[in-house]
């Protein structure tokens, strides 16, 4: 299996615990997304996913929140390519939901917007490893 690196940031919410955040391209633009290892699965924001999608969108009640940042209708859309380093998932099937309230709260901590969650539907099918020493995110590739 091949080893792909990405480098991870690390932030203080006010001393009130840590956050892990990654650089992902999505739509060919880089964005900050949280890895969030309690998350069922990796979403992005609604704006983001209508601002690109807007034409190819499914809008459902039915579909539970992957985490406990909101409980607001969802979105499903079919991103052509989302990379995570030098891996590239295509054609990713994500839930989008409004992350505006949380990007909204980093920005009051003094961190930059963050456009999207990354759950564990990527880091289990890439045996995601995180080194907090080092503050790099290993995900793992079969050739």
């Amino acid at each position: 299996m091949k080893a792909i690196s990405i480098p991870l940031k690390l932030i203080n919410l006010q001393d009130d615990g840590f956050h892990l955040l990654m650089e992902v391209v999505v739509f060919k633009e880089k964005h900050l997304a949280v890895l969030d290892t309690g998350a069922s699965r990796s979403v992005f924001d609604k704006s983001l996913i209508e601002k690109h999608l807007s034409e190819t969108l499914q809008v459902s009640d039915e579909i539970n929140a992957a985490t406990l940042f909101t409980t607001t209708t969802t979105i499903q859309a079919t991103i052509p390519l989302v990379k995570i380093g030098t891996l590239k998932v295509r054609d990713y099937e994500t839930v989008a939901f409004d992350l505006q309230s949380v990007s909204d709260t980093y920005q009051q901590f003094g961190h930059p917007p963050i456009m999207g969650i990354i759950g564990g539907d990527i880091l289990m099918q890439y045996k995601a490893v995180i080194d907090y020493k080092k503050l790099r995110l290993r995900l793992y590739k079969q050739k």
